[in-house]
């Protein structure tokens, strides 16, 4: 079986070891510069995801997996008062990767295997070229090219008009496990821990009404910070938030993926575990046809569309209602909602369902 994945991010790079380590052969088209990842993004992937990241996958290095083992959700209203809190004795809630760590680890491995491939699109790049190398499946992980103008905009989309800003601060060495995220009058803002002296921090912040400087943001991670000793704030980068589900998820052979199916908001730090997901169950499918003898052709793309599609639809509409809830808690101006949240927060029930629904989706 021949494949053809267009994108060099790391969806791209995850698709493509998952299916060489099946003996499929995959050829990457990559645009102009190989893709610089920055190296003050962090990704969370939960402890399910990251079992079959690694078995299916790619085994990350153990020292490049920070575990975090709690979660406290705090309010501006109720200063200082523990809002949420989420922990399991058992289990680690998810882990910590750098996108420029797991990026480089994917691409060196992927460049000594015999069923790999890449090359560098040309300004002539069209679907006659791709159809003329007769790959039996190509998958569209790049959200801007001309396979997405011409079989992919059917979409629901949502402008969040928040810019994340990400960065690493640098602290005194802690104990540091437990990510905490701030619900502040301009957005929120996560504090994530990769080490015991590194912290990730992400600020997704209303952009409607202002625009935030470097040196602000800076401010809003010092005025929002209890508990680092910090030393150094560094890889200060911004892009800017939405939200989209895609109406079809292939067009004959050719299957869009990542963030071109699903993109939701960054708050509850999903995006790339629903992508684990969807590697999983595609993979699951194909591995089935190949035990089952069967020809691995389109099919692979219905199959796969029926059991994602109405899921990840729901799934996406969890995350956005998590995020217009702490909007709404955010504008009123009263303490009522923010309190009956604390008091529901309480609940061991409602710790449970909100750790496997952040684990395993709407899986379990």
């Amino acid at each position: 079986m021949n494949v053809c994945i267009i994108g060099d991010g790391l969806t791209s790079l995850s698709l493509a070891k998952n299916l060489i380590n099946k003996k499929i052969n995959v050829h990457i088209y990559y645009k102009n510069k190989i893709q610089k990842i920055t190296p003050g993004r962090t990704i969370g992937i939960s402890k399910n995801n990251l079992e079959f990241f690694k078995k299916e996958i790619h085994k990350i290095p153990r020292q490049n997996c920070w575990k975090i083992k709690e979660i406290e959700i705090y309010s501006q209203k109720l200063k200082n008062e523990n809002l949420l809190n989420f922990k399991n004795k058992k289990i680690e809630l998810f882990y910590m990767v750098k996108n420029d760590e797991l990026y480089s680890s994917l691409k060196k491995t992927l460049f000594k295997s015999e069923f790999f491939k890449s090359t560098m699109i040309k300004k002539t790049f069209n679907e006659e070229q791709l159809n003329k190398k007769k790959y039996d499946l190509i998958i569209n992980c790049d959200s801007n090219n001309f396979l997405v103008k011409k079989y992919f905009t059917k979409k629901i989309e949502k402008n969040y008009f928040n810019l994340a800003y990400t960065a690493i601060i640098q602290h005194k060495k802690i104990d540091n496990n437990t990510a905490v995220q701030i619900f502040t009058e301009f957005g929120p803002i996560a504090f994530l821990p990769i080490s015991k002296n590194e912290t990730s921090v992400v600020c997704s912040l209303d952009i409607k009404n202002r625009k935030f400087t470097n040196a602000e943001i800076v401010e809003l991670i010092n005025k929002n910070n209890s508990k680092y000793q910090i030393s150094d704030i560094y890889g200060l980068n911004s892009l800017k938030l939405s939200s989209s589900s895609l109406r079809n998820y292939y067009h004959r052979n050719i299957l869009a993926f990542g963030d071109l199916l699903h993109k939701v908001h960054p708050l509850a730090g999903q995006g790339f575990n629903m992508t684990i997901r969807d590697i999983q169950i595609l993979s699951e499918i194909i591995q089935s046809k190949i035990e089952l003898g069967l020809q691995l052709d389109v099919s692979i793309l219905n199959d796969f569309e029926k059991q994602t599609k109405n899921k990840n639809f729901i799934f996406s509409n969890g995350i956005d209602f998590i995020y217009e809830f702490f909007n709404l808690e955010k504008k009123i101006k009263n303490k009522n909602v923010t309190k009956i949240l604390k008091i529901i927060g309480k609940n061991e029930n409602f710790n449970n369902f909100f750790i496997k629904f952040a684990d395993r989706g709407i899986n379990f």
